[in-house]
């Protein structure tokens, strides 16, 4: 059975973490997802807006950054290159990865947190497991092509634990994760994927990863341009609902995720006070 399958995988993931990390505070998305009926959930709202509550607030930027805001005031930039656009505003937290110099910045002035997908030792994984107010923010290593080559480990698919959701950040992702890492993942509600087809991988490799996870709502980026964009979602169309509504952002609740596993498209825009 499949979910037998996925029980042992947890498990055994479980009992692979060293003692340290088995005291960590508990995953609630490494778990088995179960069906939840789901009403609309598109709610428009501006970055700068209280987040309502129990929800949180999605804002795409630009390329693979996002703007993922909690309930309890936390702000998190996901593959933070430096700019977010005319403003001087901070977030408390920063993600990065280094497959590409666009997914991380030196340029870290103002912000407290920075999580790196990459540790400084060659071929060995970062490890973060930490909580922010309202927030877990938690890593899965992948390896990345460098120099030729193969680097175990290189980079990270981000996840970020709040409002009773699962929210993961594919990242520059150049491999079809493993059975093991998928266990890593857990449930994902919330799915941010790159969708170029050839920097990170082919885009019939993606949406099999898309497919598995099969995320209640799923938002490209990394698109570079339509014709990249609408084959993908041409792609995902049989089994996954799309919308395009032309806005940037969206606030999502456990209660108001869409009833059937919907492809929603943002459009970038840099952030403005």
């Amino acid at each position: 059975m499949p979910q037998t399958s996925a029980v042992i995988a947890f498990l055994a993931y479980l009992l692979a973490l060293p003692a340290a990390a088995q005291d960590r505070r508990y995953s609630h998305c490494i778990a088995i997802a179960e069906a939840a009926p789901g009403i609309e959930f598109l709610q428009q709202a501006s970055w700068t807006d209280p987040v309502p509550e129990r929800s949180l607030r999605i804002s795409y930027v630009d390329h693979s950054m996002f703007l993922i805001q909690s309930e309890g005031g936390v702000d998190i930039v996901t593959d933070y290159n430096g700019y977010l656009g005319p403003t001087t505003f901070r977030p408390d937290a920063v993600t990065m990865n280094r497959a590409h110099s666009s997914h991380w910045s030196e340029n870290l002035d103002g912000i407290e947190h920075v999580f790196r997908g990459w540790s400084e030792q060659f071929g060995i994984g970062a490890d973060h497991h930490a909580e922010l107010g309202d927030v877990l923010i938690r890593n899965v290593t992948t390896d990345i092509r460098s120099f030729g080559a193969v680097e175990e480990n290189g980079n990270s698919i981000f996840v970020f634990e709040l409002a009773n959701l699962c929210v993961a950040h594919l990242g520059h992702l150049h491999q079809e994760p493993s059975d093991a890492q998928y266990a890593a993942l857990g449930r994902v509600d919330v799915l941010m994927v790159p969708v170029d087809g050839s920097m990170t991988m082919a885009q019939s490799v993606m949406m099999r990863v898309v497919e598995r996870l099969h995320s209640s709502l799923v938002i490209p980026m990394h698109w570079f341009n339509d014709g990249r964009l609408e084959a993908f979602l041409a792609g995902m169309s049989g089994e996954f609902r799309v919308e395009r509504p032309g806005i940037s952002e969206v606030t999502v609740s456990l209660g108001t995720l869409p009833p059937q596993p919907t492809i929603l498209v943002l459009e970038p825009q840099g952030l403005v006070e």
